[in-house]
């Protein structure tokens, strides 16, 4: 009896180590590197990674899976560069940061998570919290917790008063003087100190506010907060460290002091005049133009009561220009990154951007490109991430018909593979 236990054992042992692979039968495939959408391919995955994109429908061996997408467009997972993934937007968002602990955000980022991922997002940038998305990332990362692959910011990078000053509008005696390690900095030494401090903490990416904010307690959005010196510091911080770095800015002269410094990305960029345009493309800055949470932004100011009167003013003013500059930065030729600032507005409806963007003259195959091929460029990750090709994650997903024909479609996912396993499959 004990041999024949031993010998099922081994054979268990022996069909695990022939790791089965999965097929999965694309009926449109959209190559996002050649922009152009190609049709009846195999994409054969095994472990987390895809080791084969063949020709046809490939014959799978007996013990191998295969998945049905023959009537559905197959695409990289998608990569949203601009989200903030532990909070959503609510009425009572002002209140809950002095009746909730941190312990609080991260439960409540749990179901956040994992809708968008289901949405077909498998990968986030996450642009600044409370610190609840760096261990929301470690739980992911163990399994804990089913949602995308996190690239989080931890903290954001304020100065004194700034966009993501921790205390603004508080009164006197909870203010006090926030310093580098809450975020918030004054002079170059500030500015490595605060770099370095989130590097101790685990992030992956720094996030400034170079500009004034619409959501925050002050009475300008679009005024410069840094100085240049300070931008360039944070910039020269980051790189001994590893980091790139966003910069949230609506105004045109933060862009500028922003771009010259040296960051990757421009968050948002809603109110770019006709320097920024080529200083971007000059300096091959990313624009991530977040037109969704304009557009959510504003429609919220309209509800009485739901911002403070000093929020909802900046929303109506800054809000509905978001989606004009776009189609003017895109004209121009700046490179764009797919990113919605999801937690303005309800995560999970991230996918409206991509309509969003269309409206504003880029074809569908594009901003699909860029919540892909051009996003993991952005993230430095094209190496493991950004396409469908051979010793790539896989990193997957799909949607009934042809999404470049109906923009619509993106709202529709029907299949979702993050790391090689299947969460959602209609």
């Amino acid at each position: 009896m004990r041999s024949i236990i031993v010998s099922i054992i081994l054979a268990s042992c022996f069909l695990t180590t022939q790791a089965q692979k999965t097929y999965l039968y694309c009926g449109q495939l959209i190559d996002v590197q050649h922009l152009k959408v190609v049709k009846e391919k195999t994409i054969v995955v095994e472990g987390n990674k895809i080791v084969e994109v063949l020709d046809g429908y490939a014959k799978a061996e007996a013990n191998d899976k295969t998945i049905d997408l023959k009537t559905s467009t197959v695409m990289p997972g998608l990569m949203d560069m601009h989200v903030h993934i532990e909070s959503e937007t609510s009425p009572s968002h002002y209140l809950d940061e002095f009746t909730l602990n941190t312990a609080d955000y991260a439960l409540a980022a749990v179901p956040i998570a994992q809708r968008t991922l289901m949405a077909g997002f498998t990968s986030v940038r996450d642009l600044g919290g409370s610190g609840a998305n760096i261990s929301l990332r470690k739980a992911i990362q163990k399994g804990y917790v089913v949602g995308p692959r996190i690239y989080t910011a931890g903290k954001a990078i304020a100065t004194t008063g700034g966009h993501a000053d921790p205390t603004n509008s508080y009164r006197e005696d909870l203010m006090g003087d926030p310093g580098p390690k809450d975020g918030v900095v004054n002079g170059v030494e500030d500015a490595y100190k605060a770099v370095r401090q989130r590097y101790k903490e685990g992030s992956d990416v720094i996030k400034i506010t170079a500009s004034g904010g619409v959501l925050s307690m002050s009475a300008n959005g679009q005024n410069s907060q840094f100085t240049e010196e300070e931008i360039k510091a944070i910039v020269a911080a980051a790189k001994d460290y590893g980091f790139k770095v966003a910069a949230h800015c609506h105004g045109a002269e933060a862009m500028k002091r922003a771009i010259r410094a040296g960051v990757n990305s421009i968050e948002h960029g809603t109110l770019m005049d006709e320097e920024v345009y080529p200083l971007m493309k000059q300096y091959g800055t990313y624009l991530v133009a977040t037109m969704i949470a304009g557009r959510s932004s504003a429609d919220s100011a309209k509800i009485p009561g739901y911002f403070p009167p000093v929020v909802a003013k900046k929303a109506l003013e800054i809000g509905p220009k978001s989606q004009s500059n776009f189609a003017r930065a895109y004209k121009e030729g700046v490179k764009i990154a797919f990113g919605t600032d999801a937690g303005v507005f309800k995560h999970g409806k991230n996918w409206l951007e991509f309509k969003y963007m269309e409206e504003a003259g880029m074809p569908v195959i594009e901003a699909i490109q860029s919540a892909t091929w051009n996003a993991a460029d952005l993230m430095g990750t094209q190496a493991i991430l950004g396409s469908i090709e051979k010793n790539k994650l896989a990193d997957i997903v799909a949607v009934p018909g042809d999404p470049t024909k109906n923009v619509d479609l993106m709202g529709q996912i029907n299949f979702v593979m993050k790391d090689g396993v299947v969460y959602k499959s209609k």
